[in-house]
């Protein structure tokens, strides 16, 4: 069967007085897609709706990576003093590419803001910054270091359960923001001592969608933290044999 086709969103950087507007990526995340038995395809956050919709059908599944904090003015909500929101370009954009993969139900993968992304978009909302939400919550950032890792409590019957299995968990955090209230139709399968959400996975029998808050795809990640991208990879293989996609004939 052929290698599932795997959309990643990218990030931008808008022009400055020296330097074009430019969109970037941190290699990790298509090296995990790619290590996982995908074929990653990098999206610029150009695309309008007809476009973006035709190239929606021509993927397997979506990953929504990580980034700067999405503007809570978006969803209703004020700007929090902390907040240092991802360049409007990619946020407009990130808003519509969520929007019609809900709509679709593609598989997706969130990480990090990506994951906060989903769960906005699916109707729940988010905690704007954790030391002042979340009273006597844990560090989950590190300004001196970026691979700042926390413990995790999973929920065995679920995806993160199967990756991680029983024993001690610490997986790579560096968030101010945190899910608050979750999506319906997603339940939660992972949180960090303190609480704080940190996996999410839909509960929907027509869309496999999962969210990781921490980051299994960064330079310190465990070969457990990349059996996440394998078993995403495998549950789009296990669909593409039930519900296989309907070829071009050879002779177009």
């Amino acid at each position: 069967m052929a290698k599932p086709i795997i959309a990643i969103n990218a990030d931008f950087r808008g022009v400055t007085h020296n330097q074009a507007a430019f969109s970037y990526l941190a290699a990790g995340y298509y090296d995990a897609i790619s290590a996982a038995g995908g074929i990653p395809v990098i999206l610029p956050p150009s695309l309008d709706d007809v476009a973006l919709a035709q190239f929606l059908e021509h993927v397997d599944g979506c990953m929504l990576v990580g980034g700067g904090d999405l503007d809570p003015r978006n969803d209703g909500f004020m700007l929090h003093a902390t907040t240092k929101p991802m360049e409007p370009k990619r946020e407009q954009f990130d808003r519509r590419l969520a929007h019609e993969i809900m709509e679709r139900r593609v598989p997706v993968l969130g990480i990090g803001v990506g994951m906060q992304l989903l769960n906005c978009t699916c109707g729940g909302n988010l905690f704007l910054h954790i030391p002042e939400d979340i009273p006597g919550s844990l560090p989950h950032r590190d300004p001196q270091d970026p691979q700042h890792r926390h413990s995790l409590v999973i929920k065995s019957d679920s995806l993160i359960g199967r990756v991680y299995g029983e024993g001690e968990i610490r997986v790579t955090s560096r968030h101010h923001m945190a899910v608050d209230e979750v999506a319906p139709g997603f339940r939660v399968t992972a949180r960090c001592q303190d609480g704080v959400i940190e996996a999410i996975e839909s509960e929907m029998v027509d869309w496999f969608a999962v969210g990781t808050q921490f980051h299994p795809e960064c330079d310190e990640a465990s070969a457990l933290d990349v059996r996440i991208f394998e078993e995403f990879i495998e549950a789009i293989i296990e669909m593409k044999k039930l519900s296989p996609r309907v070829e071009l004939e050879e002779a177009m």
